[in-house]
């Protein structure tokens, strides 16, 4: 069955949209109305424009052409887009407007982030051990994070689980860790379904807390 003229043309007529530009573009103190104005400027490249003018972007959106030129000064001031010089296939010369250094920014973020949230977990084995970590259980740590692409809230969540357990080591944790690759077990959630899954296998007419995780290891 072939789809409609109209609904083929509509997906054919499309630009690539990276999802973290519209997941993270607040992180970079851009709002809706840059995004649009970004996006419009991908379009309209795509349509051969490479230096569009302020009207021309502007006639696309709700804003007039004043305000679009505000928009892409904040953008350059903080060097989200240059205006920069290619040469075509006949050596032509032409400026365009680019983004690249909008999306530099956006995975300079994710990565403070991760780094972030990794030192936070660190922090976390240290208070739950009520010491400064060994070099060995530093290494391990950042093994389970570079080697086995652990996240840090799963490990934070196996963490959990060794003190619920009363078995607050680094063997132990590393044991659920494992069990929980070998059952495709790769997020928070995963483990809430999965425990609960067993704990009703277990026990369907049982009432248990369900804030207790289950006990991977046991046999």
């Amino acid at each position: 069955m072939e789809l409609p003229f109209s609904y083929q043309r509509l997906l054919t007529e499309q630009i690539n949209i990276p999802s973290k530009l519209l997941n993270d573009y607040n992180e970079l103190g851009l709002n809706e109305e840059d995004i649009i104005v970004i996006l419009q400027i991908m379009n309209l490249q795509k349509l051969g424009e490479l230096l569009p003018s302020f009207d021309l972007i502007a006639s696309h959106m709700t804003i007039n052409a004043n305000e679009v030129a505000n928009v892409l000064k904040k953008l350059r001031n903080n060097n989200f887009l240059q205006i920069e010089q290619i040469t075509d296939e006949q050596n032509g010369q032409h400026e365009w407007y680019c983004l690249s250094p909008l999306f530099e920014a956006l995975f300079e973020v994710e990565q403070k982030s991760i780094q972030e949230e990794e030192g936070k977990l660190f922090q976390l084995f240290e208070q739950e051990f009520a010491r400064t970590l060994s070099p060995i259980e530093i290494e391990t740590v950042s093994y389970w994070l570079d080697e086995d692409q652990f996240k840090p809230p799963l490990i934070k969540a196996a963490v959990r689980e060794a003190v619920l357990m009363g078995k607050l080591n680094f063997r132990y944790i590393d044991r659920i860790l494992n069990e929980w690759k070998k059952k495709g077990v790769r997020s928070v959630n995963d483990v809430k379904q999965s425990s609960q899954q067993k704990q009703n296998q277990q026990a369907p007419k049982e009432k248990r807390d369900t804030s207790v995780y289950y006990n991977w290891l046991e046999e």
